[in-house]
């Protein structure tokens, strides 16, 4: 017998996301939220959609997440890879598009820190020789 829940972890900059899919009609809640409320711009919710759409099972699966830290960027990447890690969960024959995809690595860019003494990361205060 097989479960009727997956469950994936996606992460990306200091946002982490809980996913909980079930086979249903493609409807999203996120902390709580409608998917509309939560990402307001289209190319985010574009970047969620991915992994549905390489793995051609779009509004196939109802998506629960609840995601914590981080920015809207963050966030959608974080749910992304949440998505792809619970669709392997599903069916471990979807490994192979979504990772030709490049949709189940962690993406490991985060922001430089900060260095003392100096204005930002890389930015300088003006230099004067006299």
């Amino acid at each position: 017998m097989s479960q009727e829940v997956y469950y994936g972890t996606g992460r990306r900059k200091e946002s982490v996301a809980r996913v909980r899919i079930k086979p249903g009609t493609g409807k999203y809640v996120i902390n709580g939220r409608e998917f509309d409320v939560h990402f307001k711009r289209a190319t985010l919710r574009m970047i969620i959609n991915q992994p549905f759409d390489v793995t051609e099972t779009s509004g196939k699966f109802d998506v629960h997440a609840t995601i914590r830290g981080g920015g809207n960027s963050g966030q959608a990447g974080a749910l992304r890879h949440g998505i792809s890690r619970a669709l392997v969960d599903f069916d471990i024959n979807l490994r192979p598009p979504l990772k030709k995809a490049g949709l189940l690595t962690r993406d490991p860019r985060t922001v430089e820190r900060k260095k003392y003494g100096q204005k930002g990361a890389r930015a300088r205060f003006q230099f004067s020789k006299r």
